[in-house]
């Protein structure tokens, strides 16, 4: 829809513009230098309008402020200052353009540099409206996973969590499945919606927006944030790609844990309990408390046993960190006596 709008205002720029032209000069032919003119006008006016999306509320609101103010004041120093003083020089139009322009431009910085302490929530309309600009949708991993809740209570996230019908009704669905564990996770996603509403930093509408015609709820979200230009929350790998194809602003809530999570280096040691047998001939595998997989080599003889390690390598994958290591005792024993070392593995 918005691209057949685009389209539009093209081609009225165009065909406006040549006639515009060739009514003036009475040409056909200078009229198609106005539809190329009228054509450009229409480029131009697209990308003022991206510039514009990224510009807030406030800052808009501020700037046309001080505009307006500033002309006002522009025309009053001309009609009852300038004229009154100055009789016998003409007041030409480069002057009254000077005049507009400078103060105009001063007004429009004032105006944008003071909008950040302007409080538009005070005012009704503006007050929505300035609630709307940082929209949020979750989607039903996200508010299932729970960590939002416990992000929202630091107030490192504010705004508006927009929660359509659908997604509550896909909750409340599995929340009523057979199986206990699907059962579990769905009432976890009705506890954590309740927690969200009695947080202070945060704003929780359910809203009954949808799309009949598209049956799947990931396919929903991604039309929902495009149509309200808003941010899709989300911990599904696949529907945070598709989103970011079609130019949704994505939040991971695992990228968040993943940048979180203290920076390992090759050589760090640490302790680790071995809990299972690994892929590869004699790895055991433990795990951090943030979760975080730690293969270890030769560790399978001492499953069940707490055991220092050696951090050789870290890999980051796309469902999260491995850690890769080696027993203290055994990279001890390959740094002081790398020979030996060679002969025993060369051994087995």
């Amino acid at each position: 829809m918005n691209i057949v709008i685009q389209i539009l205002l093209v081609l009225v720029t165009t065909v406006t513009g040549y006639f515009i032209i060739r009514e003036i000069f009475t040409s056909n032919f200078l009229g198609l230098f106005g539809a190329l003119f009228g054509l450009a006008l229409g480029y131009a006016i697209l990308k003022v309008e991206e510039k514009l999306k990224g510009i807030s509320l406030k800052t808009i609101f501020g700037s046309l402020v001080g505009v307006t103010i500033s002309l006002l004041v522009a025309d009053l120093f001309i009609s009852k200052l300038l004229l009154t003083l100055v009789k016998d020089i003409p007041i030409t139009l480069p002057i009254y353009i000077l005049i507009y322009f400078v103060l105009g431009y001063l007004g429009f910085r004032l105006g944008e540099k003071k909008s950040q302490t302007i409080d538009l929530s005070k005012i009704p309309l503006f007050g929505r409206m300035e609630d709307e600009e940082d929209v949020k949708i979750l989607d039903t991993s996200t508010i299932i996973d729970g960590r939002i809740a416990d992000i929202c209570e630091t107030g490192f996230i504010e705004g508006t969590f927009m929660i359509p019908q659908f997604i509550l009704y896909e909750i409340q669905h599995i929340a009523d499945h057979q199986d206990p564990v699907k059962r579990t996770r769905g009432r976890r996603g009705l506890d954590v919606l309740h927690r969200l509403q009695k947080q202070t930093f945060v704003k929780v509408k359910i809203v009954d927006y949808d799309f009949p015609k598209l049956k799947d709820a990931d396919t929903k979200l991604i039309a929902l944030a495009k149509r309200l230009t808003a941010k899709l929350v989300t911990n599904d790998y696949n529907l945070n790609k598709v989103a970011e194809l079609q130019g949704i602003e994505v939040l991971n809530m695992n990228q968040l844990a993943s940048a979180l999570k203290p920076a390992i280096l090759p050589g760090e040691q640490m302790s680790i309990k071995i809990l299972k047998e690994g892929k590869e001939h004699g790895q055991g595998i433990g795990y951090l408390d943030d979760g975080t997989m730690v293969v270890v080599d030769e560790a399978k003889k001492l499953l069940g046993r707490g055991v220092d390690v050696v951090v050789t390598s870290v890999l980051q994958t796309t469902s999260g960190r491995m850690i890769f290591a080696k027993l203290k005792e055994q990279a001890e024993k390959e740094f002081y006596f790398p020979d030996e070392y060679k002969l025993e593995e060369q051994g087995r």
